[in-house]
């Protein structure tokens, strides 16, 4: 399997973040705000995977071919550096019962439901999740989203005979790398 490729949704998102604080505070330039980089990022890696919602999953789910191992590491896209831990799964049920599922397991650990996760769900009750931590680890989010065609081309990932059982999603742990604040799109 070829290593996928991390999109920049999360890079994206802190830069803009980056500027909005800088600009609206005064208080860092982008220079700094965007000055992250992988060094010596290891042990927070580990962090992340030691989360335990990365393995729950719901019954049935199949752990597809070439994606058996937990993802993890650090990367850098737009001068920020992004740490990461992920699985991806298959699912044969429904989307809903995916939500249902990660709602109760993610919550039981501590995560809290982002406000426009809770729109998202009132709209599309199979909308895509993400969770922060708050509190003293801010700078960490969970994530839970449906894998799409686009999705999966970006990463020059190639799918098994799995993903024609079901649907693709992945649950994705996400932080920092310099432990700054961070949150789902609120």
């Amino acid at each position: 399997m070829t290593p996928r490729k991390r999109t920049g949704r999360c890079a994206t998102l802190l830069v803009t973040a980056a500027l909005v604080t800088g600009a609206l505070t005064g208080c860092q330039p982008l220079a700094e705000a965007a000055s992250a980089t992988c060094e010596d990022t290891g042990s927070r890696v580990d962090e992340l995977k030691a989360y335990d919602v990365l393995e729950s999953r719901p019954p049935g789910t199949i752990v597809p071919k070439g994606f058996t191992d937990l993802e993890a590491g650090c990367w850098e896209d737009s001068g920020e550096a992004w740490l990461y831990a992920d699985r991806t799964y298959v699912f044969p049920g429904e989307k809903a019962e995916v939500i249902q599922y990660y709602r109760a397991a993610a919550e039981r650990e501590g995560w809290k439901l982002s406000r426009s996760t809770r729109q998202a769900l009132e709209k599309d009750p199979s909308a895509s999740l993400c969770f922060t931590r708050g509190g003293t680890d801010d700078a960490t989010t969970l994530d839970v989203y449906f894998l799409t065609k686009e999705i999966l081309d970006a990463e020059e990932t190639e799918t098994g005979p799995e993903f024609a059982s079901g649907f693709g999603y992945r649950v994705s742990v996400g932080a920092t790398a310099d432990g700054s604040p961070n949150s789902c799109s609120d």
